[in-house]
């Protein structure tokens, strides 16, 4: 297993302007880009492995995978935190890999001399994920379908193995273990990331101190099951998907652009479609009553927002990390009750209020009775409300922040 550090940043930079907030999953950008909260530039590195084993028994040669690192590794390697990403994020959480890039990562603004994740105090990390949704991206390293199995010399396509949350968390503890760190004083993440904290806490309790997890839950219910089936159909009905074989031919871009319109909008809220866009047509003069081309406002920034990011995304890694999202229990697939029972640490739980994606009423409140009535020390709050739902986890975290920072001290 090896750590490779890449070359002059500027070249991990060129992809990042408007998705470098909440890339892809979210689309767009927000107003108030947070000033760069770390000094320096951040640097994209590269961890490899020859091979790693799912969780199902799949063997995956030649591993590599991004990450990033803001804040400095104390000698006894012992002030680490983990931040894990969302479904279309990567490790760019905080700053920026050149000064004249658009926008820092997606949490710049809690991560950061004087933060709530301080990087005077901690050192934290941040890595892609197996079969991260954006190869295409020069800021991502990842290996999955469209990587090539060097037992053929061709991209895996759809005989790439099944994947789970487990196996993004047993990547991401093989680099810190080459780093040297055996345990965290925490592991936060949102969406996809909260699924992954709450993975590692189960996976490796002697190694996790805290656990953060935003906008997520304990396990993919019936109803997110059935949305994930929906997010991932346009893709499997585009004639050029192929099955999965579409490497060196025309690539299924038209499915994955739907992909990501339905991804992106269920990661909103009505209300913030009221207050953005309202009634409002996408072109003056073109009433969408007079002719079926004819748009609002809101199709032709979904359209314009899921294309930008399809550009950069692979459509089978898109089925995998539905795949992946679909699967999960905390604990492995197991009961989630088991699962729950392994974990040791405190855990803080941030919702949105108003989350489409993982409805607080569904996910955190019962996750919060569960571990409570297990005997873990378990924080709820309710800081996070604004009109943009799920991504108000992203986009609003540090109105978290003071909680964040409080329990970071206990």
């Amino acid at each position: 297993m090896r750590c490779l550090e890449t070359g002059a940043a500027g070249r991990w930079g060129r992809r990042l302007g408007g998705i470098a907030l909440a890339t892809g999953l979210f689309g767009g950008v927000f107003g108030g880009t947070p000033a760069l909260a770390l000094d320096g530039i951040v640097e994209k590195k590269v961890f490899e492995m020859p091979s790693y084993t799912t969780t199902g028994g799949g063997t995956i040669k030649n591993v590599r995978v991004g990450w990033e690192s803001y804040g400095k590794l104390n000698e006894a390697k012992d002030n680490v935190i983990l931040i894990t990403h969302f479904f279309s994020g990567n490790s760019h959480a905080a700053g920026k890999y050149k000064a004249e890039d658009a926008a820092p990562g997606y949490w710049d603004a809690i991560v950061g001399p004087g933060k709530p994740l301080d990087t005077d105090k901690y050192f934290i990390v941040s890595s892609d994920t197996l079969v991260n949704l954006s190869p295409k991206d020069p800021a991502v390293v990842t290996t999955g379908p469209a990587s090539v199995n060097p037992d053929t010399g061709a991209p895996y396509g759809m005989s790439f193995p099944i994947v789970t949350i487990r196996d993004f968390v047993n990547v991401q503890k093989a680099l810190l273990d080459s780093l040297g760190v055996k345990s965290l004083q925490a592991v936060m993440g949102g969406s996809m990331g909260s699924l992954q904290a709450l993975e590692w806490a189960a996976a490796y309790p002697d190694s996790v101190k805290r656990v953060i997890a935003a906008i997520g839950g304990p396990e993919a219910d019936p109803f997110l099951i059935g949305w994930l089936n929906l997010w991932a159909a346009p893709i499997k009905l585009d004639p050029n998907w192929n099955n999965g074989d579409y490497y060196g031919k025309a690539e299924p871009r038209a499915g994955l652009t739907e992909a990501l319109k339905l991804v992106t909008l269920h990661a909103r809220h009505w209300k913030w479609a009221d207050a953005a866009f309202g009634r409002k047509w996408a072109e003056d003069g073109k009433d969408p009553r007079a002719a079926m081309g004819n748009q609002y406002a809101i199709e032709a920034w979904l359209e314009k927002s899921a294309a930008a990011r399809a550009a950069v995304s692979d459509a089978n890694h898109f089925l995998y990390l539905v795949k992946a999202n679909q699967t999960f229990v905390t604990g492995n697939g197991g009961s989630l009750e088991d699962g729950l029972a392994k974990i040791k640490a405190p855990v803080l739980l941030i919702p949105s209020a108003d989350d489409l994606v993982f409805p607080p009423d569904r996910n955190m409140r019962p996750l919060k009775d569960r571990l409570e009535k297990q005997g873990n020390a378990v924080e709820y709050t309710e800081a996070i409300t604004s009109t943009l739902g799920h991504l108000d986890g992203v986009a609003n975290m540090a109105k978290a922040g003071d909680t964040i920072a409080a329990f970071l001290a206990k």
